[in-house]
C-alpha cells in the first residue's frame, strides 16, 4: 500500500470520485488521555487517513500538545441535504496513534458541518510487579 498525503492526492485522477461525493466538510478533534480521560497524553504521534485504491491517503500527521489534543482537522466530508429523512451520509477516517511504540487504532465517522471530539485511550505501562508470600 502507497502512503500518499492528501495535497498529492488532490491532483491525482482517484481523487475525483472522492471528491465529488465528498464536497462538504467536517471537522475532527483528537484528544489523547489517560486514567479515564483525567491525565492528558502530549507527544502522540496521530495519523488520518483513508484507503482508496490500495493507497493510504494521509490527510492529517501531526503529534498531540501538552493538553494531549491535536488541533482541529477539516477533512472532507458529504454534504448534509436536509430534505433527505434518512440518516445523514458521513466518510469514515482511520486514526493511528503511536505512543511508546505502542499502535492504537480508530475509525470515525466525519459528517458535514459537525466537529467530531474522537478519544484515544492510552494503556499506561504496567511494571513488574512482584508478590512475595510469607508464609510458614
Amino acid at each position: 500500500m502507497n502512503n500518499i498525503y492528501f495535497d498529492n492526492f488532490k491532483n491525482m485522477e482517484e481523487s475525483k470520485l472522492f471528491l465529488d461525493k465528498n464536497q462538504g466538510t467536517g471537522n475532527l478533534v483528537i484528544r489523547a488521555s489517560s486514567a479515564n480521560e483525567a491525565i492528558p497524553i502530549s507527544n502522540v504521534k496521530v495519523i488520518v487517513s483513508i484507503t482508496i485504491d490500495n493507497n493510504n491517503i494521509i490527510f492529517f500527521s501531526g503529534i498531540t500538545d501538552s493538553s494531549g489534543m491535536t488541533p482541529k482537522i477539516t477533512l472532507p466530508a458529504p454534504l448534509y441535504n436536509e430534505n433527505n429523512l434518512v440518516a445523514p451520509l458521513y466518510t469514515t477516517y482511520d486514526i493511528k496513534a503511536v505512543y511508546n511504540g505502542e499502535d492504537y487504532s480508530y475509525k470515525v465517522n466525519l459528517y458535514d458541518d459537525i466537529c467530531v471530539m474522537q478519544t484515544i485511550n492510552i494503556i499506561p505501562d504496567v511494571m513488574e510487579r512482584k508478590f512475595y508470600y510469607y508464609g510458614n
